[in-house]
Order: structure tokens, then sequence, then C-alpha cells
């Protein structure tokens, strides 16, 4: 059983984290075979963004799709979450993995007209919304000795279409913690969305968008899964 640390729920099935978290911090493009599938060059260093803590929802809670996004456009990224436990600046990446208390499944939803022309080119204006960020469950980083080779999967409507490994990853976790907090403090409870494998929604032929009615579920090896059902949002 989880300790109660800053951010951490006790177990699967709390309704989000709690206490909010302090920031999120989104990694994009941070799988090869994803950045293939669009047509992008791997990044030479992290790409990131952030994501409100109105955002996160926990297991089993609605993601709701505001009408101010077009009925085909809402996406599905099943990610690896890591949890921060312990306050990190400047961190070195061999000493980064320990500054983290646990690791999630995280959906990072998106808007992808949003992500483009009506967010100015700011993909964190596509990824904001309330409910679009579900998170969970937590489990102790002692359960994951190493978050870079874990299976990882999206299934739709009983379909899978996302799988992968954490392998595939560009730039691993030890990585991404030393460079965010590089000048930078990373308040315990931060929580780090380290990026999609290939297989969204957009990409897609033809592509493929959350609608209500839908459930989508996240799953990650040793981990657990992540499923919610999908919504209209009632304004």
């Amino acid at each position: 059983r989880l300790r109660r640390l800053p951010g951490v729920p006790p177990a699967r099935g709390a309704a989000a984290l709690s206490p909010p978290p302090p920031a999120i911090y989104c990694v994009g493009l941070n799988y090869r075979r994803h950045a293939a599938e669009t047509g992008l060059p791997e990044p030479r260093f992290p790409i990131f963004f952030f994501k409100p803590p109105t955002s996160v929802i926990g297991d089993g809670d609605a993601i709701a799709i505001p009408s101010i996004c077009h009925p085909e456009e809402v996406d599905y990224e099943a990610e690896l979450a890591v949890v921060i436990g312990r306050a990190a600046k400047n961190v070195g990446v061999d000493e980064a993995l320990s500054h983290v208390a646990g690791y999630a499944c995280s959906n990072d939803v998106s808007a992808r007209r949003w992500q483009g022309k009506k967010g100015g080119g700011q993909w964190s204006r596509s990824k904001v919304f309330d409910t679009f960020c579900p998170i969970g469950p937590v489990v102790p980083a002692s359960q994951i000795p190493d978050p870079d080779n874990l299976a990882i999967s999206c299934t739709l409507n009983g379909e899978v279409v996302q799988e992968s490994s954490t392998k595939d990853m560009i730039f691993p976790v030890a990585k991404l913690i030393s460079f965010m907090s590089e000048g930078t403090t990373l308040l315990p409870g931060t929580v780090i969305l380290t990026g999609t494998p290939e297989g969204v929604g957009f990409t897609r032929k033809p592509p493929v968008f959350l609608k209500p009615g839908d459930s989508i579920t996240v799953a990650i090896e040793k981990i657990g899964e992540l499923t919610n059902p999908v919504v209209k949002a009632s304004e």
C-alpha cells in the first residue's frame, strides 16, 4: 500500500490526485515510432508543455468533451506518468529516479484542431480542457525498477489502438527529470507525462476520434489499467 506522499492517492479508485499536483509537465514526440507516424523528425531535446491541475480526473471518471471542441478532433494518448516525491532541482541523470514517488497510467487527451491553427500552434491549448488528463492507478516507484522497459497499450471500445513499450522512448525517464530540473524546482507531487507511442487517432486512416459513449483504457505493465467513459460536457 502506497504511503500518502504529496500528489499520490493511496490506492486505485481515487477520484484524482489529491492534493492536486503543483505542475503537470507533458512531453511531446518522445517515442520514435510516434514521431515517424507524424512525419516529424525526432527531437534533439525534450519538447514539453503543460496541463493545469483542473484537467486531472481519476480512473472511472468521465472525459467530458466541451462544446468548443469539434466532434471529430478529440484524441487519446496513452502515457506513462511519473509522480515526483522529493523536490528536484539540477539533478543528474544518475540520481533522477531517486526523486520519484510513483508511476501511473495516464491519458493525454488532446483536441487536435486546437493543437494547430485554433491554438496558435501552442500544444498546451489543445490539452488543457477540464477532464483531459486522466491519471491512475499510482504504484510506488519501488515496484517499477525499470520504467524504460514497460509494455504500454490503449484500447478503445475493446479494440487495441496503441501497443508499444517504453523502450521506444527517445528520452528515458531519468533524462526527462534531469532536463526539466535544470534551473527549475520540481516540487513533490509534480506529474510528468512522458509521451505517447504510435497509434494515435489522428494518424490513422481513416482518423479515429473520441465521441460520447466511448470507453478508453490505458494499460501499463506492472501498473494496471486506467479506464474512462467519454461523455458530452454539460455546460
